[in-house]
């Protein structure tokens, strides 16, 4: 199944869907070229939301360690929300949980950005 990615705004904030799995290949290159694209036209608060990601590789998560880096290195921010309980799981294997800010959904994070308290 390939990624699908919608966009939307939410009062300023750049909210991607993910729908699907983020492995190895053009799935994450297309994820990473997004929050790229995002970050340069000026976006730089972001929220993924990762309801429907059904499944996470190495390689899918060595890609949102660098759409993260990506986005914080131009000024920017990327929040995830909506963790299934696996991505949950395997966020804190890898102690990648430490890196992200990680809200229980999307409003949660979207509220994040006006200093809101994290869910």
């Amino acid at each position: 199944m390939a990624l699908r990615i919608t966009e939307r705004d939410v009062n300023g904030v750049g909210v991607l869907v993910l729908d699907g799995r983020i492995v190895l290949g053009e799935e994450s290159n297309s994820f990473c070229e997004k929050v790229k694209s995002l970050v340069a036209g000026g976006k730089k608060r972001i929220v993924l939301n990762l309801a429907n990601v059904s499944y996470i590789d190495s390689a899918g998560l060595g890609t949102l360690v660098a759409a993260f880096h990506s986005a914080c290195s131009q000024g920017g921010m990327l929040k995830l929300a909506n963790l299934g309980q696996n991505f949950n799981e395997v966020l804190q294997v890898t102690r990648l949980m430490t890196v992200f800010d990680t809200y229980d959904n999307e409003g949660a994070a979207i509220q994040s950005f006006r200093g809101g308290p994290k869910a």
